[in-house]
């Protein structure tokens, strides 16, 4: 989807109707490039080891982000009147023992290994999984009533394994696009399903092809635990899922009314929805798995609204402070070989740009109406684990937040001159961002890479689900970005060469600051809080009965 790019001349009038003449002004607060830097080498220090969930340089880094909340005089805003909302993980690992997914049918039985022609999912609930059972294709295994989309109309899935298109039909906007396909073990789920495999589209294997999956097929699976003690699911009855590669996913069809490669002409057409049908083959798969628990915390920071009457509003200003700790030891390593994972703009860059811009709020003489919450999330590299823990489990009723902006690897590698929102086109606060940094010359850009989901990857996607609006603030494509963000995406991100030793831009870094600074200002200071849109999908979804803007 093509979010509009809007100025302050398209603001709603609710939010033209609110500026601050009749408050106090708050001189614009500096922002220096040393000031970005200097937390950015700290918590991008080797001693820090990467700062993975869990870690004792995790553990350093937040100690660190608490001290300079105290520094500035916020409040804290964690658990039990502290800092830190500590959140206890399952971790789930494989043992060394693969997994295996057989498949029987008019082709034979033939058998596969994890990490071949087949990815085995893991299972948080169960170490030992034996499944075996009937597969269904359910073409894209969509199902939204908004939509007009029930990829399950006519079938019989109860019982069954579903095997579902990865992505979402050409031609859905991105974002619900991002957002229904994110939630097909839930749809598999609803109708009885008690598995989920997935095939690729012609579309998904260009954007992830099969070799940058298997890369990835390893990593432990992470997950939060109640304070009851269960591990958090949201979709407990799908028991297993796996990915196929194309010669497990010809096995599957064998013998189908339609074959693998019709159907994935068809969805590569615009609007291409193909429908689903019993298929003649059945899957067992058996996976070994151990779980551990670990704890990791948030911090947490409040800064008191001025303004009586709207203290009780929050705003929430989000970053992630983990990142990916230390990489294996690889063939051909030497004790020289930097393995360390520093995330220095992925995303002590994000946390940086958060402490300054509470800094300046909480020094401002004219302090924001509204409450402002810092959150240095945990987990956001484990599946947004921390964020979502956080909305789910508020400092404050999750209503009386009204808006989040989420600030996760802002790119400061050239002098950029236009940020994306990811989510801007959903709710009052694309406006309220592009007139927040339009007097600094900057513009608000269009979502740039729609193909890569980015709106449900990030952690402002946790409290859009419990219907918060929220954007993710990014550098964008505009003068010289689109090819840093080509060379970091193929090179530095989740890589040690994310670390000191780039050509950061530090004055960008200050410019970032500024720019965020501006928009949590017009967030907090506004008369009217940030709204969904009328008839948004979003809103819709997740906070039907809320108030509404127009669109515009």
């Amino acid at each position: 989807m093509k979010l509009r790019s809007v100025l302050a001349a398209a603001l709603p009038l609710a939010i033209l109707a609110s500026p601050l003449s009749a408050q106090p002004q708050a001189a614009d607060p500096a922002f220096t490039p040393e000031g970005i830097r200097s937390i950015v080498r700290f918590l991008s220090d080797d001693l820090l080891e990467g700062r993975d969930t869990g870690s004792r340089g995790h553990e350093i880094a937040a100690r660190y982000v608490a001290s300079r909340f105290e520094e500035f005089g916020l409040k804290p805003a964690g658990d039990n009147g502290t800092w830190y909302q500590r959140i206890t993980l399952q971790q789930t690992d494989r043992t060394d023992t693969p997994g295996t997914l057989t498949v029987t049918g008019p082709a034979g039985r033939k058998d596969w290994t994890h990490g071949s022609d087949v990815l085995i999912g893991l299972s948080a609930s169960e170490s030992h999984l034996d499944i075996s059972a009937p597969l269904v294709f359910v073409g894209y295994g969509i199902e939204d009533r908004k939509l007009g989309i029930n990829d399950y109309a006519g079938l019989d899935v109860r019982g069954k394994i579903v095997v579902a298109l990865r992505g979402y039909p050409k031609g859905l906007p991105s974002e619900e696009g991002a957002h229904v396909s994110a939630a097909k073990r839930q749809a598999a789920q609803a109708h009885g399903a008690i598995g989920m495999v997935s095939v690729g589209t012609l579309l998904s294997m260009k954007t992830r092809p099969w070799a940058q999956m298997v890369h990835f097929a390893d990593e432990p699976d992470f997950t939060w635990v109640s304070p009851e003690g269960q591990p958090f699911d949201d979709a407990p009855a799908i028991r297993a899922s796996a990915s196929l590669n194309d010669p497990a996913a010809e096995a599957v069809f064998a013998g189908a009314p339609r074959t693998l490669a019709a159907i994935r002409a068809e969805a590569d057409k615009e609007g291409g929805r193909p429908k689903g049908f019993a298929l003649k083959s059945s899957i067992r798969i058996r996976n070994e798995s151990t779980t551990r628990r670990v704890t990791s915390p948030n911090v947490v920071a409040m800064l008191r609204g001025s303004d009586p009457k709207l203290a009780d509003e929050y705003v929430v200003l989000s970053a992630h402070l983990d990142h990916i700790g230390i990489s294996p030891a690889k063939p051909g390593d030497t004790a020289d070989t930097d393995r360390i994972n520093n995330g220095a703009l992925d995303n002590a860059a994000g946390i940086a740009t958060m402490l300054e811009v509470a800094r300046a709020a909480a020094a401002s003489p004219v302090k924001p109406r509204r409450s402002i919450i810092f959150l240095a999330s945990t987990g956001e590299e484990k599946g947004l684990i921390g964020a979502d823990y956080y909305a789910r489990h508020p400092s404050v009723p999750i209503r009386s937040i009204v808006g989040n902006v989420d600030l996760d690897m802002p790119l400061l590698l050239y002098p950029f001159t236009d940020v994306t929102a990811f989510g801007a086109d959903h709710s009052s606060l694309g406006p309220i961002v592009a007139g927040a940094v339009a007097p600094m010359g900057i513009r608000l850009s269009p979502d740039p890479m729609p193909q890569e989901s980015i709106f449900v990857r990030s952690d402002h996607y946790m409290f859009v689900k419990q219907g918060v609006p929220a954007v993710f603030l990014a550098t964008g494509f505009a003068n010289g970005g689109e090819k840093a963000w080509g060379a970091f995406l193929g090179g530095n991100y989740h890589h040690p060469g994310d670390d000191m030793n780039q050509k950061i831009d530090w004055n960008a870094g200050a410019r970032f600051a500024e720019a965020n600074y501006r928009i949590m200002r017009a967030m907090a200071d506004a008369d009217t809080q940030p709204l969904w849109y009328a008839k948004d999908f979003f809103g819709d979804t997740f906070a039907p009965t809320s108030p509404r803007a127009p669109r515009r």
